[in-house]
């Protein structure tokens, strides 16, 4: 009976744990994520003065982005394990400060070699970061509300990457470089200081050693993978280099989920991957990512070297699209709560690949407000589909596997990014060079164009005017080709988004059933519907028991 009477008390803890105030922690741990994310596209703004700064070459310095993106993908998969281990909330902390700590040592970069080396080490708090922000949403906002809560955390999400080239064209342009690093020193101490006293305590919730096996074999293969990937357009996508790295980090992937299914307290639990809903909310996650790193790519570049906008003008084209998904997430995030997941996603995700579609209309003569048309349209399908779906996927696994749903989340955002952005890479490539081999007769001197005759007799400097214009086109017509496969892609989501369903409750661990008592140091809040579920069947478990022993105590007497 003392058993019983434990019961409600913890039930209720745990129930006020989740109902609490939400907000103010919750722009606790979007600050955190903001910062870490924003970092993977403001320095790319920053690596052509640093070249120069450097003395070194286009080929060794773009190891500053290549290091932190390869240090994030041997990182990330410890991030579940570091909450479980430690508790959420002194990870995030510790990591605010060291992300802080490492930042400023990058702005104290006397080389080239100790760059990459600071920026290995930034990327360790900063690969920690979006996974224990993410599995700290869950225990801090109630059920009812955690469409909305997912809508403002993506407002990180979507506007960390797209703000980046604007600050950081603005930071480079007008002060220093190094100061894109410096401004994450007072932002990390003060946000820390902020989870210090903001966020509610979360005690470790498992004590299981680390799979050093597992660690291994999902360190080296997704290293393999990025690096392959990475630096395939430099090493030849044919070259031994690039192939033995490709197959070694797929059979070590392969591995790693043999050993994984094998183990008791695996480092990422896969069998979460049994549950549908949540795998489809990956590939949807996977379709998105892909998207927004091909248009953060291209068409920077493209208003740059073709158009010749200095990277803060670019930054401000570009920022509007950002600020339309800061608007309109929140809102989807509501919708969530009203009517669950598919409608957004199917109707955000149709007009992302019409407003992709749009940007096949790419070309030397466009203007500044076709741009902005042109990625708004993205950003509001964007806006719509984007925390609808991954709260979806998140809330269809078991609450014991938030951690790692988590993990393999911010893998899948990380790695379909990296990956669907080579094989663009690849495409517009090719079609570059299919293009101007197609157009090379046109500057021959034996061409019948009268434009190239008038050229020719005009000198070199006039002929050379010609090759820019076609050099423009041809690159626009490369980059079109990639934008028009970014949009079949995205079309393809649709159909998977139409295939979302409100999540059935999961059953919870077995210890739920037997035990009357929730102990709330090991359940997790990840899924809303399972932790009611499972509270629910306590309390009907102490119901039944009670029921028992009255009946037992009347036929004694």
């Amino acid at each position: 009976m003392e058993t019983m009477s434990t019961a409600p008390s913890d039930s209720g803890t745990k129930a006020h744990t989740a109902s609490g105030p939400w907000l103010v922690p919750l722009i606790v741990l979007v600050a955190g994520m903001f910062m870490s994310l924003l970092d993977t596209t403001i320095v790319n703004v920053a690596i052509p003065r640093m070249q120069q700064d450097f003395g070194v070459a286009t080929e060794d310095i773009q190891w500053v982005s290549t290091g932190y993106t390869l240090a994030l993908g041997v990182i990330v998969p410890l991030s579940g394990w570091f909450g479980d281990r430690f508790g959420l909330s002194r990870v995030y902390l510790w990591s605010m400060l060291g992300f802080a700590a490492a930042s400023t040592l990058c702005g104290l970069a006397w080389n080239l070699d100790s760059m990459i080396v600071f920026r290995v080490l930034q990327a360790i708090p900063g690969g920690v970061l979006p996974v224990a922000a993410m599995s700290m949403l869950y225990k801090i906002v109630p059920r009812e509300s955690i469409g909305s809560a997912m809508g403002i955390y993506g407002i990180g999400i979507a506007f960390a990457p797209a703000v980046g080239p604007t600050l950081g064209g603005y930071l480079v342009e007008y002060v220093d470089w190094r100061l894109i690093f410096y401004i994450n020193a007072p932002i990390g101490v003060l946000g820390a200081v902020a989870a210090f006293f903001l966020l509610p305590k979360t005690p470790p919730t498992a004590k299981r050693p680390l799979d050093w096996w597992g660690f291994a074999t999902i360190g080296f293969g997704l290293f393999a993978l990025l690096l392959a990937f990475s630096k395939g357009q430099d090493w030849h996508w044919g070259s031994y280099k690039v192939l033995m790295l490709i197959t070694a980090g797929a059979l070590s992937l392969a591995l790693f989920v043999v050993i994984e299914l094998e183990l008791d307290e695996p480092l990422i639990q896969l069998r979460v991957l049994k549950h549908w809903p949540f795998v489809n909310s990956l590939l949807l996650i996977s379709v998105l990512s892909v998207g927004l790193q091909v248009i953060l790519f291209y068409l920077p570049l493209f208003l740059q070297n073709n158009q010749g906008m200095q990277a803060f003008k670019t930054g401000l084209v570009m920022l509007p699209e950002s600020l339309v998904m800061v608007c309109i997430m929140p809102f989807a995030g509501r919708l969530y709560d009203k009517i669950g997941a598919r409608l957004p996603a199917v109707i955000g995700l149709a007009i992302a690949a019409y407003g992709t579609y749009l940007l096949c209309g790419i070309n030397s003569d466009m203007t500044q407000q076709d741009v902005v048309l042109w990625t708004c349209v993205r950003a509001i399908g964007n806006g719509l589909a984007l925390m609808p779906i991954m709260t979806a996927g998140l809330a269809a696994i078991p609450p014991e596997h938030s951690s790692s749903g988590s993990t393999l989340n911010n893998i899948a955002q990380r790695v379909s990014g990296s990956l669907g952005l080579a094989a663009m890479t690849v495409i517009a490539d090719t079609e570059q060079n299919q293009l101007m081999a197609d157009r090379s007769d046109l500057l021959q001197s034996s061409s019948s164009l009268p434009q190239v005759q008038e050229a020719i007799s005009q000198g070199p400097s006039a002929l050379y005017a010609i090759y820019q214009q076609l050099e423009i086109k041809v690159t626009a017509g490369a980059y079109s080709d990639v934008f028009y496969v970014t949009a079949i892609i995205t079309a393809i989501g649709v159909v998977l988004g139409a295939m979302i369903r409100r999540p059935r409750p999961t059953p919870s661990a077995p210890a739920a059933a037997t035990t009357p008592a929730v102990d709330s140091a090991s359940t997790d809040l990840s899924t809303p519907d399972v932790a009611e579920q499972a509270q629910a069947e306590a309390e009907g478990e102490v119901t039944r028991r009670t029921v028992a022993e009255s009946s037992s105590h009347s036929v004694n007497r």
